[in-house]
C-alpha cells in the first residue's frame, strides 16, 4: 500500500481543530511535526479549507439499503459497510435482533465468513446481541415467544461461536438470572447495556454496580423517570453508564437529548442509529427480524401494532441534527460518534481518535458539516466532491 500524505487539513485532535498534516503508511496515521515536508513525489490529498476527523463508530444499527442484520450474508454485511462509510461510518456493530437459536448462529457464521472476505466499506467489528435476555412488557419489536430469562451457558456458546466476536449485548435486569449474568458476560468479554426495561430504580442501580456500562437507545422501550420512582431511565441519566441515542427527531424530542447531554455530559454520550434495511431506500414495506415494518415519511414502525421499529438515520446525519438541536461547536459533538463508542467497546488503541498508530479511519468534512471523503484504513471509500480536492503528487 502507498504512503499517502494529508496536507493543509483542519486536524481534530485533543478536542481541538489545528492545521497540520498526516501520514497514512500501512493503514496507519502519523501526525507530522510542523517542521516536516512531505517527501518528493509523494502521494498528497490536499484538504485546505477541510476538517479531518476520526470516522464514526455506529455500535447499534440493524442494517440498511435493503438488508437486514438477521437474514444478511456475508456479502450483504459488505454491503451494508459501504453504505456506512459513504456516510461517514467507518466500524460498527452490526446488531442482531432476538432470533432463534438457530437464526442467531447462522449470523455468527455470516460474520466469520465476512472476516475472512475482501473487505472495502466500513469495517464489522463484531456483533451486537440485542436479547434474548429481555423483558417482555418492553420488547418492542423483539418476538415475545423467543424472550427467554438470563442463561450464561447460552451467552457462552455465541462466544465460542463466534470466537469472541461477541462485543456487545443488551439485557434487561429485571428478568430473573439476568443480574447474575452481567459481571460473567464482562468476563467472557461482552460489554453488557441495560435495555428493553422496566426496572426500577434499585435493580436498575444494581445492574450497574453488577457491571453494566451503557444504556441502549436511551428512553425507548423503557420505563420512564417519575418523580417518585426513578426507574431504569432515572438510573441511566444519575449512573456513569454510557446512553446510546437515537437522533433522529423521532425517538427522542431535540429537548430531551440536550437534557441527556447536560445530565450526562458529551463524554457518556453515543450516537447511534439503530437503522434498519430501510435506511437508505424510499418508504415502503420492509421487515425488522420477522416483522414486518411499514415506512411513511421515513418514520419505521411496525405493521401489527405502530410500535416505533428502528430507523432510517444515518449518522451523517445525526451528527447534522446534534449541531442544530444542541447548538455546541462541532469539537463537543464528535466524540459521541468516535471516541466514546471506541471508549466503551475497549478499541481506544486503535479507533476514535487521531493519533500516532491508530487505524487511518477518516472523515473530511467542509464547513457545512458535508462529507469531502471518506477513509477506512486509509483507503478513501466515497466519492471526492469537493472541487479541487484530489490525490497530487508532492
Amino acid at each position: 500500500m502507498e504512503d499517502i500524505y494529508i496536507v493543509n487539513g483542519e486536524i481534530y485532535r485533543g478536542h481541538q481543530f489545528r492545521r497540520g498534516n498526516l501520514e497514512i503508511r500501512g493503514g496507519k496515521l502519523r501526525c507530522m511535526a510542523a517542521e516536516e515536508t512531505v517527501p518528493a513525489g509523494a502521494r498528497v490529498l490536499d484538504a485546505a479549507g477541510l476538517k479531518v476527523v476520526p470516522g464514526f463508530i455506529d455500535i447499534h444499527t440493524h442494517g440498511a439499503t435493503g438488508i437486514d442484520v438477521n437474514c444478511a450474508s456475508a456479502n450483504d454485511l459488505e454491503k451494508t459497510g459501504c453504505f456506512f462509510a459513504k456516510n461517514g461510518t467507518t466500524s460498527w456493530l452490526a446488531s442482531v435482533l432476538t432470533d432463534t437459536k438457530e437464526q442467531t448462529e447462522w449470523c455468527i457464521r455470516q460474520y466469520h465468513l465476512y472476516r475472512r472476505g475482501e473487505r472495502r466499506g466500513a469495517e464489522l467489528l463484531g456483533i451486537h446481541l440485542e436479547g434474548p435476555f429481555l423483558a417482555s412488557a418492553y420488547k418492542g419489536a423483539m418476538p415475545e415467544e423467543l424472550l427467554r430469562e438470563g442463561d450464561i451457558s447460552l451467552a457462552e456458546h455465541y462466544q465460542k461461536l463466534a470466537e469472541g466476536g461477541i462485543r456487545y449485548m443488551t439485557v434487561s435486569p429485571e428478568v430473573p438470572g439476568v443480574l447474575e449474568m452481567i459481571p460473567l458476560l464482562e468476563g467472557i468479554g461482552i460489554v453488557a447495556a441495560m435495555g428493553h426495561s422496566g426496572a426500577d430504580y434499585a435493580t436498575a442501580m444494581r445492574a450497574v454496580r453488577q457491571g453494566v456500562r451503557a444504556v441502549t437507545h436511551t428512553g425507548n422501550a423503557m420505563r420512564l423517570l417519575h418523580q417518585h420512582e426513578p426507574a431504569v431511565l432515572g438510573a441511566a441519566l444519575e449512573s456513569d453508564a454510557y446512553c446510546e441515542v437515537i437522533c433522529d427527531g423521532r425517538h427522542l424530542h431535540p429537548g430531551t437529548v440536550r437534557l441527556i447531554i447536560k445530565t450526562k455530559g458529551t463524554d457518556r454520550v453515543i450516537a447511534v442509529t439503530d437503522s434498519i434495511m430501510a435506511a437508505g431506500l424510499p418508504d415502503g414495506k420492509y421487515h425488522l427480524g420477522v416483522n414486518e415494518v411499514i415506512v411513511e415519511a421515513g418514520d419505521a414502525k411496525l405493521a401489527s401494532d405502530g410500535v416505533r421499529a428502528g430507523s432510517t438515520l444515518t449518522q451523517k446525519l445525526a451528527l447534522k441534527n446534534l449541531l442544530s438541536w444542541t447548538g455546541l461547536p462541532l469539537e463537543d459533538i464528535l466524540p459521541m460518534l468516535t471516541e466514546n463508542p471506541a471508549n466503551l467497546l475497549g478499541i481506544s488503541d486503535r479507533k476514535g481518535f487521531i493519533a500516532d498508530g491508530k487505524d487511518a479511519d477518516l472523515v473530511l468534512l467542509d464547513d457545512d458539516q458535508e462529507i469531502a471523503a471518506v477513509m477506512v484504513a486509509g483507503i478513501c471509500v466515497s466519492d471526492c466532491n469537493v472541487p479541487g480536492m484530489e490525490y497530487r503528487r508532492a
